[in-house]
């Protein structure tokens, strides 16, 4: 940067002197050096250009799978398990069995079925 700065020190006579030619070649040079600078990244710029659109792709199908609807968990704890009434039917009463008689369900199941 020291080095531009002195160089335009020593030339600034001829700047002032012709300061539309000095303008031309700078947009001449820079915008030549933009151009070739984009023509050799256009590799690199089209491919996160596709990394871009795979992630907003990636994000609407998170979106989308936040909208559907979750099982919620019941928010009071339950002691037993849930079982249906007896012959397993459909339309059996449902009803919150204590621990302790888990064992015992589990055992009357296995005699009504062996019958």
């Amino acid at each position: 940067m020291h080095d531009l700065i002195a160089f335009l020190e020593a030339n600034s006579a001829l700047v002032l002197a012709n300061p539309a030619v000095f303008a031309t070649f700078a947009v001449l040079f820079g915008g030549g050096g933009f151009l070739v600078g984009r023509y050799l990244l256009t590799e690199r710029i089209a491919n996160l250009e596709s990394r871009i659109a795979r992630r907003d792709e990636e994000i609407a199908d998170l979106k989308g799978e936040q909208k559907a609807p979750k099982r919620e968990l019941p928010m009071v704890p339950i002691v037993g398990a849930v079982a249906t009434g007896p012959g397993g039917s459909s339309d059996a009463v449902r009803q919150v069995l204590p621990l302790n008689k888990l064992a015992s369900l589990a055992s009357e199941r296995r005699f009504n079925e062996r019958q």
